[in-house]
């Protein structure tokens, strides 16, 4: 994705998608607010979510109903896809839908999902996991770019220290940049508190807006995050989402200082 040096792409959307009218009011907001804002956009939400807690937390609405839904988000506002990816066999399932296929940060050592999105040919978003530091990542990108591919996101969203809770070094953003590939910052996952007894991940949204600023400042050159209209309601990982009604002014803010470097 071409960006300008004054500014910075975003990937929001839903955790999963719940639904078309989600789907569909959470993209039209986007596209309206990153196109007056000029900033490049990538609609997220994941079409089943495998790396859930307990057994009975919500995983998806059904695959093919999941994928057809960000099909037609695609088609109707003329956005790129991002959805992420579990299992070998899902890299055949989103190529033809999805733009950039996502690895989330507990697989970002599976050798042959790693392999099996590279052959896509699609962009892959490789999520540097909870633990691993940012030099380790370059064997990741190693193994998708084995397959040709050259297409390659790193996305920081913090490192595991102690219990339940998660905290960002942002050292690993020009760390991962030296390795020669783009530089994602996940904002709201940074703030999730996974693995709750409950088994349910809390959060401190409250901290969203300073790190996003923090990573903007650190020279990062996307922006990941997750929104909804209603976060208390969302299906999967409303603790650590932005309320869309949000995104705007926290936006606006990431430009300016990103304009000030």
């Amino acid at each position: 994705m071409n960006i300008k040096s004054d500014t910075f792409f975003l990937i929001a959307g839903p955790c999963v998608v719940e639904s078309e009218d989600i789907c569909f009011e959470i993209a039209e907001q986007l596209v309206a607010l990153t196109t007056a804002l000029n900033i490049p956009f990538v609609f997220k939400a994941s079409f089943k979510k495998a790396n859930r807690s307990k057994l009975d937390s919500f995983s998806t609405i059904g695959e093919e109903k999941a994928l057809q839904i960000l099909s037609d988000v695609k088609s109707r506002f003329g956005v790129q896809i991002l959805t992420d990816v579990h299992e070998t066999t899902d890299c055949d399932k989103v190529k033809d839908i999805a733009d950039i296929i996502q690895i989330p940060a507990f697989l970002c050592r599976q050798t042959e999902l790693l392999i099996a999105a590279g052959k896509t040919g699609k962009t892959i978003n490789i999520k540097k996991g909870q633990f691993v530091n940012a030099d380790m990542m370059r064997h990741a990108a190693a193994k998708v770019a084995s397959t040709g591919n050259p297409n390659i996101w790193l996305t920081e969203r913090g490192t595991m220290f102690g219990y339940n809770d998660l905290m960002v070094d942002f050292r690993n953003i020009p760390l991962m940049k030296q390795l020669g590939y783009p530089v994602v910052f996940d904002a709201t996952h940074s703030v999730q508190q996974p693995n709750g007894s409950n088994g349910i991940s809390g959060g401190k949204p409250e901290f969203i807006e300073t790190l996003a600023k923090c990573a903007i400042a650190a020279g990062v050159d996307g922006i990941f995050l997750e929104t909804h209209p209603n976060p208390g309601k969302a299906l999967s990982d409303g603790t650590n989402m932005l309320p869309l009604n949000e995104v705007q002014l926290l936006l606006e803010k990431l430009l300016r200082i990103r304009q000030a470097l």
